[in-house]
């Protein structure tokens, strides 16, 4: 656990120094939950952002965009549910005085159980050596069962409970379990109360006639209330889908683990359209293709899994999540939920408009039900950063800080660097950048030596360091330095291009899929 505690406050303050993540108005001493994104930050969360673009909807032709409103009626969160029902289970501590998500805390708890089942793990790695077969260690062995169970009935009772919105048990179940105060280690806790998470504003030229409106606190709604438009603006024929990315906000009370948990964040969601009873084989096709996508950014099987819900919310008949294993723990990355056709239904009774669709073949029309895959933007960029966050020993007995971000993703693609400031290598260096910019985000580095600025690069997750010398000056030849591998080869300018496109084309990534 020090050790996950220790890799966290490193990415935390790699994000600053390297320029990716800051702390909204700080100099203002900060606004809990608020981040901003930094110069390379923007392009990281920009590649993620296109990565997962490209992949739904330019490589699927039953799948089109839609950008809708952060304003949106009223009438659309009373519809959806938002306005009764978005709410989380909150608890005080009675000394420390801090509010707490009851269900958070019990996850915590039942994360250090998976802590534990992972260091028995280790040290049968240890001592078995070659001949460990974790799969069966996992199945077999007693003590790891043992966590497994438990932290299953406990996940289970508390969606049992939050289901019945029985929050007594959930505190009951806390006071159970000893979960004390993570700031002052008291275990003297409040009955659990509902909060609702929606922010609300206003919209309107006075006070007396402004109308009472909420930020979005999710995407999806845009696109429901969209579905017909769509549907008949571009002829879609059911299967289809609607891909949106964009801001969401949510009162969190218990927001942080950095931009983990914020009160502005951005979704990337797709809710696809289909046949009412088709739902189970689209449902598991869906599974399959987003797994599949977070598989081909090569960030390790290992750091995957599945959760499938114990509680389903009232309009879902199935729904999973993709966990990743970030320095706190496997958390949910993104979810795959079977909605029925409850969306689309609930806006025809407060809208009174109908929002069907007409099937040819079977002549007749039906209101479609829906399976959405909607990913965090931001969750997912801590995925991939705190993952290629590493400290690598060398051959000669230094050790390197080195952030391997996929090549596809990197915010700089390449670091063009002249041996020397003169000599004219700067001038050479300086129309290969006015070149590669044409293609590729490239930078232009030439303070302190060129061992320095491989370190600078390495640490800003920069795939490619090119170096113009003097013999470049007769054979119109640079070294390129690979960042992963730290291989150098000599190469002609005129093939840079070709050899950095090769290694960060979305064709060659996604083609892992």
């Amino acid at each position: 656990m020090a050790k996950q505690l220790d890799k966290f406050k490193n990415v935390l303050s790699h994000a600053k120094e390297y320029g990716y993540v800051f702390q909204s108005s700080e100099i203002y001493e900060g606004l809990s939950a608020v981040y901003d994104y930094a110069q390379n930050g923007v392009e990281l969360k920009k590649n993620i952002r296109e990565y997962w673009w490209k992949a739904m909807v330019q490589m699927n032709e039953n799948i089109v965009g839609l950008d809708s409103a952060i304003f949106m009626h009223p009438k659309v969160w009373k519809a959806s549910g938002h306005v009764d029902a978005f709410n989380d289970p909150l608890i005080d501590n009675k000394d420390s005085k801090k509010r707490y998500r009851a269900d958070v805390l019990i996850e915590d708890y039942v994360a250090k159980l998976d802590a534990k089942i992972e260091k028995e793990v280790k040290k049968a790695t240890k001592r078995f050596g070659d001949a460990f077969d974790k799969a069966e260690f996992l199945a077999t062995n007693g003590r790891v069962i043992g966590y497994k169970e438990k932290g299953a009935a406990i996940l289970k009772r508390m969606g049992q409970s939050l289901e019945k919105e029985d929050l007594a048990d959930v505190k009951a179940l806390i006071e159970e379990l000893e979960i004390a105060c993570p700031l002052s280690g008291s275990k003297n806790w409040t009955d659990v109360k509902q909060f609702n998470l929606m922010f609300g504003t206003k919209l309107g030229a006075s006070a007396e006639s402004a109308m009472d409106l909420y930020l979005r606190p999710e995407t999806a709604q845009g696109i429901f209330v969209n579905f017909l438009n769509v549907q008949k603006s571009g002829r879609m024929k059911i299967p289809f889908g609607i891909a949106q990315t964009g801001k969401a906000f949510r009162n969190e009370i218990v927001a942080r683990q950095f931009i983990f948990r914020m009160r502005e964040f951005e979704q990337m969601e797709m809710q696809f359209f289909i046949k009412p009873g088709t739902q189970k084989e689209w449902y598991e096709h869906w599974k399959e293709a987003r797994m599949k996508w977070h598989m081909s950014l090569g960030m390790g099987e290992d750091n995957y899994r599945f959760h499938d819900h114990d509680k389903l919310a009232h309009y879902a008949d199935a729904a999973a999540d993709i966990e990743f294993r970030f320095p706190f723990g496997f958390k949910e990355l993104e979810g795959i939920h079977s909605r029925t056709d409850f969306d689309l239904k609930a806006h025809e009774e407060h809208s009174g408009k109908k929002l069907q669709y007409f099937d040819h073949e079977e002549n007749k029309s039906y209101v479609p039900y829906v399976l959405e895959t909607s990913i965090g933007l931001d969750r997912m960029f801590l995925a991939v950063f705190s993952n290629s966050l590493q400290e690598e020993e060398l051959e000669n007995g230094t050790t390197r800080t080195v952030l391997k971000l996929p090549a596809v993703l990197a915010p700089t693609k390449a670091a063009i660097l002249p041996l020397v400031k003169k000599d004219g290598l700067p001038e050479i260096a300086r129309k290969i950048l006015e070149d590669l910019q044409w293609d590729f985000n490239v930078a232009y580095d030439e303070k302190d030596a060129v061992g320095r600025r491989y370190r600078r690069a390495d640490a800003n997750g920069t795939p490619f360091c090119i170096t113009v010398d003097h013999d470049t000056l007769e054979d119109n030849m640079v070294t390129i330095r690979h960042r992963d591998t730290m291989e150098q080869q000599r190469v002609k300018i005129s093939e840079l291009k070709d050899i950095i496109a090769q290694e960060v084309s979305f064709k060659k990534w996604l083609a892992k899929m």
